[in-house]
């Protein structure tokens, strides 16, 4: 098998999948609301009363789609009067975004997960369905823990089947060990890992490269396999 680096990568048909989470809204039946297990704007509204009047919260969603649920999170903001407190920040490989007013509070960045770097830290983090079609899923993990504010919050989908080890073999258990000794929750039934802090996150494992040929998983749609090595 030959493993694709991230430049590679990026211009696969698998990842630039129109049909994951382009389209997906803040609330309703196919929404943000429905895969993380609760509301974005919600998440954030309390932290708003509870910061100074000088900070910022900030939610950073990562392989974002068209944004569409974080310009509409963004009106919900500005409606309840907070907009100029907040920030909704997107970031997506592929520029196709909706049309987004022209507000400080909303960022829509066309950039890959993979090479991307913040310029702030943020106080929730999310990737719904994003990191199926990531390389270094791993790397990106360990990259938005250090992303975070104190308290901050993180949440994606991965499904740790297509972790796999430099001989094929899924990751697995050991995997999800290291995952949680690292201080992350992973909730297997629903395969959403989570984390309740910043932290400085040091995995075990050496990013080998990626297949964009590993076909579906468990959404039904072709995703991308990450191949690693273990070391000590």
């Amino acid at each position: 098998m030959t493993l694709l680096d991230d430049d590679t990568l990026a211009g696969s048909s698998v990842v630039a999948n129109s049909a994951m989470n382009r389209g997906r809204g803040l609330a309703g039946v196919d929404s943000y609301d429905r895969e993380l297990g609760f509301n974005p704007v919600e998440a954030l509204l309390p932290l708003v009363s509870v910061t100074g009047t000088a900070d910022t919260v900030a939610w950073l969603d990562l392989c974002c789609g068209t944004g569409r649920a974080l310009v509409e999170a963004a009106a919900r903001l500005d409606a309840a009067g907070v907009g100029e407190r907040v920030l909704v920040h997107g970031v997506d490989l592929v520029d196709m975004f909706d049309p987004a007013p022209d507000v400080p509070w909303l960022r829509l960045t066309t950039a890959s997960v993979a090479d991307w770097k913040p310029d702030r830290r943020y106080d929730l983090i999310t990737s719904v369905h994003g990191l199926h079609y990531v390389g270094d899923k791993l790397g990106l993990l360990a990259k938005a823990a250090g992303w975070l504010t104190g308290g901050g919050r993180l949440v994606a989908d991965i499904d740790l089947d297509s972790v796999r080890l430099e001989d094929g073999r899924p990751a697995g258990r050991r995997l999800a060990t290291h995952l949680r000794d690292a201080g992350f929750n992973y909730d297997g039934r629903r395969r959403r890992i989570g984390r309740d802090d910043r932290g400085d996150v040091a995995l075990p494992y050496e990013y080998l490269g990626a297949d964009d040929k590993a076909g579906a998983n468990y959404t039904g749609q072709p995703a991308v396999d990450s191949y690693y090595r273990r070391v000590s």
